[in-house]
């Protein structure tokens, strides 16, 4: 079984301390260890997680979220979560983690609000 690619892309927010993380495709356990990776690395005062582009997550994708809002939050740092479609959402009501994020529509969005 090979895994669906996943591609990170990093750049900067329009605030200072701020990164916006663009994800393209799926975000699941055959992908996970580059996201973790890239998450881990010099993480931002503020993180906006982009999953416009991600058509769906697996629960270790989502754990892997999880755990970096966690870690965030004992840190002082920020993440937003920009773009989720109805299938990915779906999974964070399911679950019950919906209300633990700050979600925003759009990237632009979560640059307002931050």
């Amino acid at each position: 079984m090979s895994a669906e690619p996943l591609t990170l892309e990093s750049v900067a927010g329009q605030a200072p301390g701020c990164r916006i993380l663009r994800l393209n495709g799926p975000l699941t356990l055959g992908n996970l260890f580059e996201f973790q990776s890239t998450l881990r690395a010099d993480p931002p005062q503020v993180l906006i997680l982009d999953l416009t582009a991600v058509p769906y997550m697996d629960s270790a994708g989502m754990g892997a979220i999880i755990n970096y809002f966690v870690s965030s939050q004992r840190a002082g740092r920020k993440l937003v979560v920009a773009g989720v479609n109805g299938r990915v959402l779906e999974l964070f009501r399911m679950t019950k983690v919906e209300g633990l994020l700050t979600m925003k529509a759009t990237v632009a969005e979560a640059e307002q609000a931050v």
